[in-house]
């Protein structure tokens, strides 16, 4: 049990406490018995029995009712004017919350016997000290009531709670999933990642080879253009290196590969193809993806295949589409009608796997929703030293 808790359990023993001397002191609620036996030390130590060991009623709830009950009834059956079982009632409803939903039949049928027996205990009680019960009839139904009633709200709230911690639970095993997925994808678009970089090293270093083989054989007979094809072997080697030093951070484990289109009809044949699948598209396609680097061309080939992907899927069937291919980067606007299905902005494996290719680039991808429009947009930037085009 944490301080929290028995500080609150005590703050509670403490108020009962407060409330049974304060009615015994009084005489009871109404107008004073003068049958009601006055408040004296007897009765002070009683109202402690009755109330202090509720501080303990989370670590041992039975223990508690068992000590306040008999504290309770010790007091009415000595006519003291205790016309509020407050200590009682509480221990009682611990108890319940605890033992309602018990799995030990036993255990749950004795805790419902120990609280709802609390009226027809204090009959036997009377019963067997010779007093007329003609004239508590109305008083011992009123305390059978009321611990039947506290009995069901403890049942009420233990239901209440278990629902909640189900609830949780399960949140918890939906956000670990999301979690292991997103993770599961970022990995895949990472090794996919990685396995272009294969491509795109091994046609740089077949180039390399080419330039190097004509270096070697026009060494001496065309100086000129060996120092060209040697100029051209550094700036291939110059830009690969950039290429490997953005792409490398992706290597992680075993993936599969992914081989994508770059070349120049790349973006088109990608907008015919969704167009014969349905989608209603209106495109502007700005520039020549010939001149941009195939690292720059491969993600920006997968980042427009996946948001038209979701513009089929989440929205209504039509698309803009925006591709400006600039000397220094390329630019993607994609935007389209967002069903109220549509993803969330920050989520989704497509939305990982394409902020992933945009940041490994060093560039930006932002998606928004505004006025019921769904807006993706992406720029892939590409260094001055990139000159090994798709």
């Amino acid at each position: 049990m944490d301080r929290r808790t028995l500080l609150v359990d005590g703050t509670i023993a403490g108020v009962t406490l407060a409330i049974a001397l304060g009615t015994l002191g009084a005489g009871g609620f109404g107008t004073p018995s003068p049958l009601a036996t006055p408040l004296d030390p007897v009765g002070v130590m009683l109202a402690l029995v009755a109330s202090v060991p509720l501080t303990l009623r989370e670590r041992a709830p039975m223990t508690v009712y068992a000590t306040v009950t008999v504290g309770t009834l010790t007091m009415l059956v000595l006519n003291y004017p205790l016309d509020f079982p407050l200590g009682a009632a509480l221990a009682g409803y611990t108890v319940a919350v605890r033992y309602s939903g018990a799995a030990d039949p036993v255990r749950r049928r004795g805790a419902l016997a120990a609280v709802v027996g609390f009226g027809p205990a204090l009959v036997v009680i009377y019963s067997i000290a010779g007093d007329n019960l003609s004239d508590i009839t109305v008083e011992l139904s009123a305390l059978a009531l009321m611990f039947g009633a506290v009995w069901i709200a403890g049942d009420r709230s233990r239901l209440r709670r278990e629902r909640i911690v189900a609830l949780e639970e399960r949140a918890v095993r939906a956000e670990l999933e999301v979690e292991r997925e997103h993770r599961l994808a970022a990995a895949q678009e990472r090794t996919r990642i990685a396995r272009e970089l294969h491509d795109s090293a091994g046609h740089a270093i077949s180039v390399i080879l080419v330039q190097a083989g004509a270096a070697r054989l026009l060494h001496e007979r065309d100086p000129e253009c060996s120092r060209k094809a040697l100029r051209t072997i550094e700036d291939v080697a110059r830009g690969t290196m950039d290429e490997i030093s953005r792409l490398v951070r992706a290597l992680r484990e075993d993936g599969q590969s992914d081989l994508t289109p770059t070349g120049p009809a790349a973006i088109q044949d990608l907008l015919a193809g969704f167009r014969a699948g349905g989608l209603v598209l209106r495109s502007h396609v700005a520039g020549s993806v010939a001149a941009v680097p195939r690292s720059v061309a491969s993600a920006a080939y997968r980042i427009l295949q996946e948001a038209l992907t979701n513009a089929t899927r989440h929205g209504d069937g039509s698309a803009d589409v925006s591709v400006r291919c600039t000397g220094g980067a390329v630019e993607i606007t994609v935007t389209n009608p967002a069903r109220s299905s549509a993803p969330a902005t920050g989520g989704g494996h497509g939305i990982v796997g394409m902020r992933e290719r945009a940041l490994l680039l060093g560039g930006t991808l932002r998606t928004e929703q505004v006025g019921g429009r769904y807006r993706l947009s992406a720029c892939l930037p590409h260094l001055a030293s990139d000159s090994v085009p798709a």
